[in-house]
């Protein structure tokens, strides 16, 4: 809902490392992948219950996200890199309430299960939005420095990070966190198809 907003912040506080990286040779596609292993170590972490130590991965998952497109944009960005940095980000969505329903099963089971689905739901629309969009030459004006045709909602990247932390804050309440914004997310895919359904009409 509000990443077109933060987005050139965030371009601004990633710049100097991005330089730093980038004249050291390191590949946007590789930050992407040691970003996603880091990604994964978290999903370890909220599975044995280490909460503090779950949050510093995500963290560094999320910042690293920000590195890949920042030295992308240094080196020049590649279609490869655009599609490597989605697919991997939409896997540790997934895999995040993943983490908490091997901690606690019987507790955080099915709210895992409804948000995976929800973020299916979110994530789905968002592609075939971009596909078609790509196919039509149309780009997102909110969003020009995107890979890909980048669609808004209600539920974007920056709730998103913002869930993850409370639910890592706030492990108890996992379950009443993933309902809400299962729901948030379930409004935000509805959207999505209706401004789908009328674009491409």
């Amino acid at each position: 809902m509000i990443d077109a907003r933060i987005q050139p912040l965030q371009r601004a506080a990633m710049r100097p490392p991005a330089q730093l990286l980038a004249g050291w040779g390191v590949t946007a596609d590789a930050i992407s992948v040691v970003g996603f292993l880091i990604g994964l170590m978290a999903v370890a972490a909220l599975a044995f219950g280490l909460w503090p130590l779950a949050l510093l991965f995500i963290a560094i998952n999320r910042l690293m996200d920000g590195l890949d497109g920042a030295v992308a944009r240094l080196n020049g960005p590649t279609e490869r890199g655009a599609f490597l940095d989605i697919a991997l980000d939409f896997v540790f969505y997934a895999l995040v309430p993943v983490g908490f329903a091997l901690h606690n099963p019987g507790v955080n089971g099915l709210p895992a299960a409804v948000l995976i689905a929800a973020f299916v739901g979110t994530g789905s629309s968002f592609l075939a939005f971009a596909a078609v969009a790509a196919q039509r030459g149309q780009t997102a004006v909110a969003f020009p420095q995107k890979g890909i045709y980048y669609l808004g909602g209600l539920t974007e990247g920056f709730e998103t990070i913002v869930l993850f932390v409370a639910m890592c804050l706030f492990p108890g309440h996992f379950a009443t966190l993933a309902w809400v914004f299962a729901a948030a997310c379930a409004v935000t895919t509805v959207l999505r198809w209706h401004q789908g359904w009328t674009a491409f009409r």
